[in-house]
C-alpha cells in the first residue's frame, strides 16, 4: 500500500539514480530476447509508472516504484515472459493506486495491455474487500484465466515480491498474507511449472505461519552446511568420473532440499531434523539433441545405478510420460556413502530449462506452437470449464477441490484402445468416465479395470486399462459426490443434481404458499427467512425442496405457525449474543464470571471463548482467536492444522489472542510415545506420570506389536513448561525413541 512520505532533494536525487540502476538491471537478464520496439514499449511503461507513483512510498519508506520494477524483474527473469507482460508488470498498480484510468492505459498502450491491467486491478480491489468468504476472491482471480493467463503469472510475481518484503508488515497482516500464499499462490505457481518460485513461496510462508520451525530448520542447515557440501562434493565426483569415461557433456548441480520440504518430511514422519536423511538433491544436466534425449537419460541412469544401489520405490519416470505441467525429468533415489539416501534428477538442458522457467520455456520449445496444443493450455481449458460449472454457493469447498487438483500427484490410465489419460492420484472409475466425456460420466454404471468388473467408486492405479460401462437409464446420484475427487466430475454431478433440485423446489414453492395461506400465515421474504431459521436449512430453495418431497410436512408447518410470533423475539435475542461476520468489533460479549487466562485484541479485552478441539491449545502456545457465527470465539494454536485455511479464507474474523495467566485452569494435552518394547516399560511410564502430583491423567492406551511399543496418554497440565518437563522425563525412559505432543484423537 502506498503511503505519503516527506524527503529531501538530496535523498530524491540518490533515489532517482537507484531507480535508473534497478531499471537497467531488470532489462539486462530477460529470458526473452527483446527487440528495439520491445524496449521502447517497456521504457514507455516505466516512464508512466515512475510519474504515476512519484509521490508514493511503501511501508519500508522506499519509493513505491521499487515494487513494480521488482515485479517486472521477476516477470522478465524468473518467469520468462516478454515485453507485453514486463510493461504490464511495471504498470500493474497504476490504475488501482493513482489517478490514471483504464481508458488512459488503453489509449496509450492498446487493448491487450489494458485488459491485463484491468484483470490485475480487479484482483487487487477484491483482495482489499472483506467479503463473507475470502475464497470467493480467488475464484474471481481464477476467472481471469479465461481472459489472459499472463494476469495470473504477473500476480504470482507480485505476490512473490510482497513475500520477500513482508518483514515491514504488522504481524497479523504477515500471517494473513502468508496463509493466502500457501493456500493458493504456491499451488498456482506449482501448476504453472514455476517450481523455484513455488518452493520460495512455500519457504517464505512457513517463515511467517510457523516461524519456530522455519528458523530452527534454517539454523540446522547453516550448522551442517560445511559437512553437507563436502558430502555432496564427494558424491558428485564419483558420478562425474563415471560420466566422463563415457564422453558425455554434462553439468552436476548439488543442493539441499527446501526448508518447507524438510518441514513436511518431519511432520509426515514424526521425526526430528537429524533423522531426515534425504536432505540432498543432485541434478545431472546433460547436453543432447532432441532425438537422443531419452536414450541418454536412461544411459546416465544405468551408469549411476552401477555406482549406487537405487531405491525401487522412489523411481520416477517423467520423461516417458511428462507431467501435465510439461515437466520432464528422471528421478532416482540411491543409497550414497554413509548409508544416506540421495535423490538424483537426470534431465537434458532443454528439460532443465522447462523445469526452471515453466510455462515460458514450454512455449519456447514447442515446435509449430498452436495456442490450444500444449499441456498447459489443456489445463487452462479445464480450469475455465470447471469455473463455469462449479456451484458458487460453497466457495471454501470450491477452493479445497481446486487446490487438490493443483497439487495432486498424477496417475496414468489407458482406454481400451490404448489412449492415455492423466488423473489425480486417488481418482475413481467415475472420475475417469467424466474425464472421457460428461455424457459418459452421467450414464456410468461401472467399469472394467484390467478386464475385471468394479463399482463406480473403485480407486484407479497407474497403468490400469479402464472400460466404462454405461446405460441410457442411469443418471447422477447424490452419493456419487463421495466417489469422485476431480473438479470436473464434482461440478458436472452437482450441476445435474442442482438442476433436478431446482425443478422440484419450484413445485415446492407453490405448495408452501398454498399451505401457509391455509394456516393464515402471509407469505413474505421475512417469513421465508424465519422458515429457514426454524427448519435449520441454508437456503430458501432448501425450504421449498423439503416441502415438495415431504421432509417438511403439514404438522411441521403448523408448529411453525403456532410459534411464529415468538420466532422474531428469539432471533433478536440470538443476534445479541452471537458474532456476525460484518462488524465483529461492534459485538458485545458478556465478560466471563471468573478471570480467564486469555486476552483478546489490541485492547487486551477479556472475552468468553472456547478452546478449539482440533489443536487443544495450552498456556504458552502461540494462539489466535477465531470469531465463529454461533459459538463465540474459538481459540486455535498458530500452527493448528486448520490455521492456514482459517487465515486464508476468514482473515476478517481473526482476532489477536494472548495468554496472561494460567494458574486457575488446567488444559488437556495428548502425548504419543513410541519405542522398543521391554519388560517393565509400562511400569516406568506410569511411575513418571504418577510421581507428578499436580498432573491429572485422563486416559492411557498402551499397545505392542512385533516388538514395537506404542502409547497414547491424555493428561491435564497447568502450562506448556509443565508439559515439556513431563515429556522430557518420558524421553529418558529406556527404550523410548520418540515422545511427541499430537492433536489426533
Amino acid at each position: 500500500m502506498a503511503t505519503p512520505f516527506v524527503i529531501t532533494e538530496e535523498q530524491l536525487e540518490k533515489e532517482n539514480i537507484e531507480i535508473t540502476r534497478r531499471y537497467k538491471e531488470m532489462l539486462q537478464n530477460t529470458y526473452v530476447t527483446l527487440s528495439a520496439d520491445d524496449k521502447k514499449l517497456i521504457r514507455k511503461a516505466f516512464d508512466l509508472a515512475v510519474d504515476a507513483h512519484k509521490d508514493q512510498r511503501r511501508k519500508t519508506g522506499e519509493p513505491y516504484i521499487y515494487h513494480p520494477i521488482a515485479v517486472a524483474k521477476i516477470v522478465a527473469d524468473e518467469i520468462g515472459l516478454g515485453a507485453t507482460s514486463i510493461a504490464s508488470a511495471l504498470m500493474h498498480d497504476v490504475v488501482e493506486d493513482t489517478d490514471y484510468t483504464l481508458e488512459d492505459i488503453e489509449k496509450l498502450f492498446g487493448s491487450k495491455i489494458s485488459k491485463i491491467i484491468d484483470g490485475l486491478t480487479k484482483i487487487a480491489v477484491l483482495n482489499k474487500q472483506s467479503v463473507s468468504i475470502q475464497s470467493e476472491n480467488y475464484k474471481k482471480l481464477l476467472l481471469t484465466l479465461s481472459e489472459d493467463v499472463r494476469v495470473i503469472l504477473i500476480k504470482i510475481a507480485d505476490r512473490l515480491h510482497n513475500m520477500r518484503t513482508l518483514d515491514s508488515m504488522r504481524e497479523d497482516k504477515q500471517l494473513k498474507i502468508a496463509s493466502e500464499t500457501i493456500f493458493i499462490y504456491a499451488p498456482l505457481a506449482h501448476r504453472m511449472g514455476l517450481y523455484n518460485i513455488k518452493s520460495e513461496l512455500e519457504d517464505l510462508s512457513l517463515k511467517y505461519t510457523k516461524p519456530d520451525y522455519y528458523f530452527a530448520i534454517e539454523q540446522k542447515l547453516t550448522e551442517t552446511n560445511q559437512e553437507r557440501e563436502m558430502y555432496i562434493g564427494s558424491f558428485c565426483q564419483s558420478i562425474e568420473d563415471k560420466l566422463r569415461e563415457e564422453g558425455l557433456e554434462f553439468e552436476i548441480k548439488g543442493r539441499s532440499k527446501s526448508i518447507n520440504s524438510i518441514y513436511r518430511k518431519m511432520m509426515k514422519q514424526g521425526i526430528p531434523f537429524e533423522e531426515v536423511y534425504d536432505l540432498f538433491a543432485i541434478r545431472v544436466v546433460y547436453r543432447s539433441d532432441r532425438k537422443n534425449e531419452k536414450f541418454l537419460a536412461w544411459k546416465i541412469y544405468s551408469l549411476i545405478t552401477d555406482l549406487f544401489i537405487p531405491n525401487p520405490k522412489r523411481m520416477r519416470d517423467w520423461i516417458t510420460q511428462p507431467k501435465t505441467t510439461g515437466y520432464e525429468s528422471l528421478h532416482v533415489t540411491v543409497m550414497g556413502p554413509q548409508a544416506r539416501w540421495v535423490e538424483v534428477q537426470i534431465r537434458s538442458e532443454r528439460m532443465d530449462e522447462v523445469a526452471e522457467m515453466g510455462i515460458a520455456a514450454h512455449y519456447k520449445y514447442k515446435e509449430n506452437y498452436n495456442e490450444d496444443d500444449t499441456k498447459v493450455d489443456e489445463w487452462i481449458h479445464q480450469v475455465r470449464e470447471m469455473l463455469e460449472h462449479e456451484d458458487t454457493k460453497d466457495s471454501i469447498e470450491f477452493m479445497d477441490n481446486f487446490k487438490f487438483n493443483l497439487y495432486s500427484k498424477e496417475i496414468y490410465v489407458f482406454t481400451p484402445k490404448g489412449d492415455l489419460h492423466s488423473l489425480p492420484k486417488g481418482a475413481s472409475s467415475l472420475d475417469f468416465a467424466y474425464a472421457i466425456h460428461s455424457n459418459v460420466g452421467d450414464r456410468c454404471l461401472g467399469a472394467k479395470v484390467n478386464g475385471k468388473l468394479y463399482p463406480l467408486s473403485h480407486q484407479l492405479q497407474s497403468g490400469d486399462q479402464v472400460e466404462i460401462i454405461t446405460s441410457a437409464q442411469q443418471k447422477p446420484k447424490l452419493e456419487w459426490l463421495d466417489y469422485v475427487v476431480t473438479s470436473k466430475a464434482r461440478s458436472k454431478i452437482k450441476a445435474t443434481l442442482n438442476s433436478d433440485k431446482r425443478r422440484v423446489a419450484e413445485e415446492g414453492k407453490e405448495i408452501l404458499m398454498r399451505k401457509l395461506r391455509h394456516l393464515k400465515v402471509e407469505y413474505s421474504e421475512h417469513i421465508l427467512n424465519q422458515l429457514q431459521q426454524f427448519f435449520k436449512v441454508n437456503t430458501s430453495q432448501d425450504v421449498f425442496y423439503n416441502v415438495a418431497v415431504g421432509i417438511i410436512d403439514n404438522n411441521d408447518l403448523r408448529k411453525f405457525a403456532e410459534r411464529n410470533t415468538g420466532i422474531t423475539g428469539f432471533i433478536n435475542r440470538f443476534r445479541k449474543t452471537t458474532f456476525t461476520t460484518s462488524k465483529p468489533k461492534e459485538e458485545k460479549v458478556l465478560p466471563p464470571k471468573k478471570l480467564d487466562s486469555l486476552v483478546f485484541g489490541n485492547d487486551e479485552e477479556r472475552l468468553d471463548y472456547q478452546l478449539a478441539s482440533c489443536c487443544n491449545p495450552i498456556p504458552g502456545d502461540k494462539v489466535f482467536g477465531f470469531i465463529t457465527v454461533s459459538k463465540g470465539i474459538k481459540v486455535h494454536k498458530v500452527d493448528c492444522p486448520n490455521s492456514i485455511s482459517l487465515q486464508a479464507n476468514y482473515a476478517y474474523r481473526i482476532i489477536k489472542a494472548k495468554w496472561i495467566d494460567s494458574s486457575q485452569r488446567e488444559f488437556k494435552a495428548l502425548i504419543e510415545l513410541q519405542g522398543l518394547d521391554r519388560p517393565g516399560m509400562v511400569s516406568d511410564i506410569t511411575l513418571v506420570i504418577s510421581k507428578n502430583n499436580s498432573l491429572n491423567m485422563h486416559s492411557i492406551n498402551l499397545s505392542e506389536e512385533a516388538g514395537i511399543f506404542n502409547g497414547k496418554i491424555t493428561v491435564s497440565v497447568k502450562n506448556k513448561s509443565q508439559l515439556e518437563e513431563i515429556m522430557s522425563e518420558l524421553k529418558r525412559i529406556e527404550g523410548i525413541q520418540s515422545v511427541i505432543r499430537t492433536y489426533k484423537n
